[in-house]
């Protein structure tokens, strides 16, 4: 941006680097940027069909002083302000794959502006740098242009207005700036600097000219808004956290100084007897105020005419004073301005915790060799005790929604979804009390397993499943833990394979008699030669996945310690096309492969398919594909319930919907990421082939190996626990436009591919299973499932609540409890379908 540079180093303008605070997507920011005020992370939920905004703001403050204001660009800013402009200009900023359009749409209007005075005000917000980064990173190739033009059109902004300046009119302000950054993969949501670090630049005939290059400072992105209303003459937004950036006002006289910095102050110091109960102790308000007795002593002496040396230095002291009392306050307002909605939260771990202690108390039950768990729904719906808890909960509801003074999510609900959860959670409360009654009658004997001593003795396998998700769970007390959490199941897979290896050479190389006899195991004779194919694979395969995990584990970095470390994808996306190039067979051996698989990966991604060739026809014809194969499936599904028992009906009706999975997947991934699809079949087949079936795991194994293995996926992917990591390009693959229902289910089936992947396999493998042996256990494993998900999502509540006062650890756990609360409302959904599915194929005490 080479005009832009000139005007940073030569011209009248002041530079700064703006530290914007996380959720750093965009409607949170267009608030930080217009209230002052730090926004919660529920605004990444509600940004997606943003409210208008009814907090005090500098455009109602401005509207409201008579000055009227033109936008064009993200549509957020219309949602957000609806009565608020004059004139504007939507355009959607999710349909992440117009980079071109979305910004031309802005500059078509600058001419025609420009040229007209009937405006006070006006705003631009260009898309096009940030869809660029969504869909190709901050180091592709279309960037330098797309900078180029945001150069050109700060040039023609700047022109403008030095052409209107006259003798003796109020001096023009252009401000520039970012309202989030992007990270290393061109997302942002995150706490990382690269996201969190965004440019502001003051340009302006009021300030001094530079002769040189200066370093910027730094401030706060909430330090805008009390800056640019005290600039505009208009009063600072009441629930500013911000301190205005002296710099700005430091050509001024010293007397406007004390009073722009004393205005400030006292709005500040006002929020701060709102928000703290104890704001008399701080010791920015007592800075406050000291300031104020010194400012009025400066001022009678002011008034009385005194130009001394000792007014002067009084006056800097005050200004000092003053400045230390705005730094004091905006920190202590940092910390403590997020206010939670305790009453819902309390309200959902109450709800969570009932179904985690249902699971619990039916685990005997759920795991015996019938699969029958009795839940006396019907009995507790006729009791007495469950209406009166209706009634005092409602009671309860109906007492906090009236006296409290913040409205809550709960209080906002219609009286017929509040009247459902409450009668939800009451049944779950007397079905818990009737179970517990039950568990608790002498004489009460459970209906466990009862082949024999050996299956109820734990193997070694057992010890560590259950120790492996014991510590998992344990390991959520650590938010480095959190940040890092691929690393305990990437090590958790690796012991996983050892101790199958371990259980494989255990069956076919070693086989014991008797006590103290251990001989070689030898086959039968007529089976030497299927047999010892069979054991050699079977040993290959725990061997064969650890080196697909830890050939994944190197294709995306993630976390946040080593997330900026190079890594295989980042040479698959520009290093090997550099490699290709040194040599003529090289680039031949690339172009052959690579013209095989663009055609079936590259036309869901705009920023590589759309150099070659229009991607949408392409992606819909996938899209009719897998619709085909899904409603295949279900067709089959429903012939084997309605029109006939065929257990092989039912487990190929799985298996087609599982393939149009598989299916949707590949095109959704990027191309970088498609060995982790492929490493995903393989260790799937081979387990299936030569582990699970060969080695006799019962159903409760099986599916805590698909749990660790859907997890560990899910992290091979690129993904963490970071919401910046999410891909939403993917979102748009097929699509003209944005729509925001198939746009939000691709980027989530996207973003959860490897956990999906895996429970569908699980079914799938569990349905299959036709002995006896196996009658309950799809039961079995939809238990498991369930339970495994419950258990991580009620330590994150609880750990959250725990530490709700700590926003740089909501900026990490939020974005974690909504993955894990959708999470278990899916699985537990898809497993209560499938279990109720299996009921003709289980017997009559199969429940």
């Amino acid at each position: 941006m080479p005009y832009t540079r000139h005007l940073v180093e030569r011209g009248s303008t002041l530079s700064f680097v703006a530290k914007a605070q996380p959720p750093t997507v965009t409607m949170p920011r267009i608030k930080a940027l217009t209230t002052g005020s730090i926004p919660g992370f529920i605004d990444v939920v509600v940004n997606l069909n943003s409210p208008a905004l009814l907090e005090d703001n500098l455009l109602w403050q401005a509207k409201a002083a008579g000055k009227k204001i033109i936008f064009y660009g993200d549509d957020t800013w219309v949602r957000l302000f609806p009565k608020h402009f004059m004139e504007y200009d939507g355009t959607t900023s999710f349909f992440v794959s117009d980079y071109t359009e979305v910004d031309n749409n802005v500059t078509r209007h600058l001419d025609s502006t420009l040229k007209r005075d009937d405006w006070d005000i006006l705003i631009l917000h260009y898309l096009g740098l940030d869809h660029i980064g969504h869909l190709s990173g901050p180091h592709s190739s279309l960037i330098a242009p797309k900078l180029l033009e945001m150069d050109d059109v700060l040039k023609k902004i700047h022109s403008s207005l030095i052409s209107r300046e006259t003798e003796g009119s109020l001096p023009n302000l252009l401000v520039l700036c970012g309202d989030h950054g992007m990270s290393e993969t061109g997302s942002h949501g995150g706490s990382s600097d690269p996201e969190t670090n965004t440019p502001l630049v003051l340009i302006s005939p009021a300030f001094k000219r530079k002769v040189g290059m200066e370093k910027p400072g730094t401030v706060e992105q909430v330090d805008l808004l009390p800056t640019l209303a005290l600039s505009l003459g208009l009063p600072i937004s009441q629930n500013s956290v911000g301190r205005l950036i002296y710099p700005v006002f430091e050509e001024t006289s010293l007397r406007d100084q004390l009073r722009f910095l004393h205005l400030n102050s006292y709005q500040l110091s006002c929020l701060l007897k709102d928000s703290m109960p104890t704001f008399q102790k701080e010791e920015g308000y007592e800075q406050f105020h000291m300031a104020e007795k010194s400012h009025g002593s400066w001022m009678k002496l002011y008034l009385e005419g005194n130009a001394s040396e000792v007014l002067s230095n009084m006056g800097r002291k005050v200004l000092r004073q003053y400045l230390d009392a705005l730094k004091a306050m905006s920190s202590a307002l940092s910390r403590q301005l997020g206010k939670y909605d305790m009453y819902s939260m309390m309200a959902g771990m109450i709800l969570v915790l009932q179904v985690l202690l249902l699971l619990l108390l039916a685990m005997p039950e759920a795991l015996s060799g019938a699969g029958e768990v009795d839940v006396p729904l019907a009995s507790a719906l006729l009791s007495l005790p469950f209406y009166l808890l209706c009634l005092l909960c409602c009671s309860i509801h109906v007492l906090l929604c009236t006296s409290s003074d913040n409205t809550c999510y709960l209080c906002d609900l219609s009286w017929g979804l509040v009247i459902a959860a409450i009668a939800c959670s009451s049944a779950l409360f007397c079905v818990l009390l009737t179970l517990a009654a039950k568990k608790l009658a002498p004489g009460t004997k459970l209906n466990t397993k009862t082949q024999g001593a050996s299956e109820s003795e734990f193997s070694e396998l057992d010890v560590l499943l259950l120790m492996g998700t014991v510590g998992y769970v344990i390991s959520l007390a650590s938010s480095s833990f959190i940040e890092e959490e691929h690393q305990t199941w990437y090590f958790l897979i690796n012991t996983l394979c050892l101790a199958v290896f371990q259980d494989v050479c255990r069956k076919y190389f070693r086989e014991k008699r008797g006590p103290g006899d251990d001989r070689a195991y030898l086959p039968p004779k007529g089976t030497e030669l299927g047999v010892g194919s069979q054991k050699w694979l079977a040993l290959a395969t725990p061997l064969l996945t650890l080196a697909c995990c830890r050939l994944l584990r190197s294709l995306n970095q993630t976390g946040i310690q080593w997330a900026h470390l190079p890594d295989l994808s980042h040479w698959l996306n520009s290093g090997a096309v550099r490699w290709c190039r040194r040599s003529p067979w090289r680039s031949a051996c690339w172009e052959s492969t690579a013209t095989v698989l663009l055609w079936a990966t590259c036309c869901s991604h705009g920023s590589t398919a759309a150099e070659i060739f229009p991607s949408t026809v392409e992606a819909r014809f996938v899209y009719i594909f897998v619709l085909g194969i899904l409603f295949t499936g279900a067709k089959d599904l429903l012939r084997s319930q309605v029109t006939t028992s065929d257990s092989q009906l039912k487990s190929r009706g799985l298996w087609e919907v599982y393939c149009g999975v598989v299916l949707l997947c590949s095109l959704l991934f990027r191309p970088h990421n498609l060995p982790v699809l492929a490493c995903s079949l393989l260790i799937q087949t081979a387990m299936d082939q030569f582990i699970w079936r060969e080695l006799q795991y019962d159903a409760a194994q099986i599916t805590i190996m698909h749990y660790w293995f859907g997890q560990a996926f899910f992290y091979f992917q690129g993904n963490s626990n970071n919401i910046a990591t999410v891909d939403i390009s993917a979102g748009f693959v097929g699509l003209e436009s944005y729509v925001e229902i198939p746009a939000v289910f691709l980027t989530a089936f996207s973003t959860y591919t490897g956990p999906l992947l895996w429970a569908c396999h699980l079914v799938c493998y569990l349905s299959a299973a036709q002995d006896s042996r196996h009658a309950a256990s799809v039961g079995h494993g939809c238990y498991c499932f369930a339970l495994l998900r419950s258990i991580p999502a009620v330590a994150y509540i609880i750990l959250i609540t725990a530490l709700r006062y700590h926003l740089f650890i909501w900026s990490v756990f939020s974005p974690k409890l909504l993955y894990e609360a959708m999470h278990t409302l899916v699985t537990t959904t898809v497993c209560i379908f499938f279990t109720a599915m299996d009921q003709s194929h289980a017997g009559p005490s199969y429940s």
